[in-house]
């Protein structure tokens, strides 16, 4: 057990990160940020920083000079860096699971191996290959990057009649994953923490809704049956055991109109349609995520109040640098934000959210849509 008043280490600096020491600082504990030489708002709350890519020798020396035990905020990193870290200290999550789940082939394969339902697919490398795998999946069907997607990036949607040559030579990818397409009717999400000694605990499945194929609002508890929910929860705790996972992670789902599953990825590390637990539940993700690592008890998953998690998007910002007017989300009374302390907005970036309280997951909703289109309409109007 890992007691507060250690150093732990955070592989990426990023707003995961940046939650992550702020629940470690509350805690009693310090924090080493090494940062991959990317933009790290973690760096202004953690103790100490390593500004360095990851395939920095000196940094890593220094890392895992300074850490007693590590964590990743973000799934994309080589895995060089990490097995070089887990050689020197504790990593959680292993190598293994990161590299399963930051890799979409690999991802497939690991669902299918173990029996867990997902849209069927086909790993291609080629137009030739595509081609053939058009012909068995069939169309509407979806083509993604076998690695490094995220938030809708490196995907295309094939309705029919495409040419897989000019397919291929637009997708510009070395590998790629075609997907049959799932007609859901809505997605959810579950966040599970895994001590790596067989406890489990799982939070309430959320509704996720997309904008511009980026997380737009998560609503909890979600609005699906008690069954599904329940299928959800046990699909989750299934993907954990066969990873053999330590720390939280998010598993996303596709519910079909008979209310069955499909899963469509998994992260491992905490997850934007988990931020509501920062203010809805007894035990946040970024805390559990810490107490799964340090090898503490795991907190309670209890939903405190519904919740609904709005997305603050950069297309909400007048201008690059000027935030919008936060005036009704305070005067809400009950509404909590949460600024990421990035300095330029920029389109779709995540730039922060909001976690909606209330007695009724309807009002909430209806709340946070409002706030939305307040900030886009007031930006919408300064580029006017």
């Amino acid at each position: 057990m890992i007691q507060p008043g250690t150093t732990l280490g955070i592989i990426g600096g990023g707003q995961l990160g940046r939650m992550f020491c702020m629940a470690a600082r509350r805690m009693g504990y310090r924090t080493v940020v090494w940062t991959g030489g990317l933009e790290a708002p973690a760096m202004v709350v953690a103790d100490e920083a390593i500004d360095a890519p990851f395939d920095s020798p000196q940094a890593l020396a220094e890392f895992v000079g300074k850490a007693t035990i590590a964590t990743v905020e973000f799934e994309n990193i080589p895995r060089e860096a990490l097995e070089a870290v887990a050689a020197e200290i504790p990593l959680h999550p292993s190598p293994e699971a990161l590299a399963i789940c930051q890799n979409r082939e690999r991802e497939k394969r690991f669902l299918r191996t173990h029996g867990i339902p997902c849209a069927d697919f086909e790993v291609v490398a080629s137009a030739e290959e595509l081609a053939s795998a058009i012909k068995r999946i069939g169309t509407p069907s979806v083509l993604k990057t076998a690695a490094f997607g995220y938030d809708g990036k490196g995907q295309r949607k094939l309705e029919g009649g495409e040419d897989p040559g000019e397919v291929w030579r637009d997708f510009d990818g070395a590998r790629a994953v075609l997907e049959a397409f799932v007609p859901f009717e809505k997605e959810i999400s579950v966040m599970i923490a895994c001590d790596g000694h067989g406890d489990y605990h799982v939070y309430d499945p959320a509704e996720n809704r997309h904008r511009h194929h980026i997380l737009d609002v998560s609503i909890v508890p979600a609005r699906v049956s008690d069954e599904t929910a329940q299928e959800a929860v046990q699909l989750a705790r299934r993907v954990a055991e066969a990873l053999d996972y330590r720390g939280i992670m998010g598993v996303e789902f596709f519910v079909l109109p008979d209310g069955s599953l499909r899963v469509n990825e998994m992260a491992p590390r905490p997850h934007n349609s988990g931020h509501h637990t920062l203010d809805a539940c007894v035990t946040s993700q970024f805390e559990q995520q810490l107490r799964a690592v340090c090898g503490l008890p795991l907190g309670s998953t209890r939903l405190l109040s519904p919740v609904v998690m709005l997305n603050l998007l950069g297309d909400m910002w007048p201008e690059e640098t000027t935030a919008p007017d936060w005036s009704p989300l305070f005067a809400d009374g009950g509404a909590c934000l949460h600024l990421y302390g990035k300095r330029h907005a920029r389109g779709r970036r995540k730039m922060g959210h909001a976690n909606l309280l209330g007695d009724d997951v309807e009002d909430c909703l209806l709340r946070a849509e409002k706030l939305k289109e307040a900030w886009l309409s007031e930006a919408a109007g300064s580029t006017a």
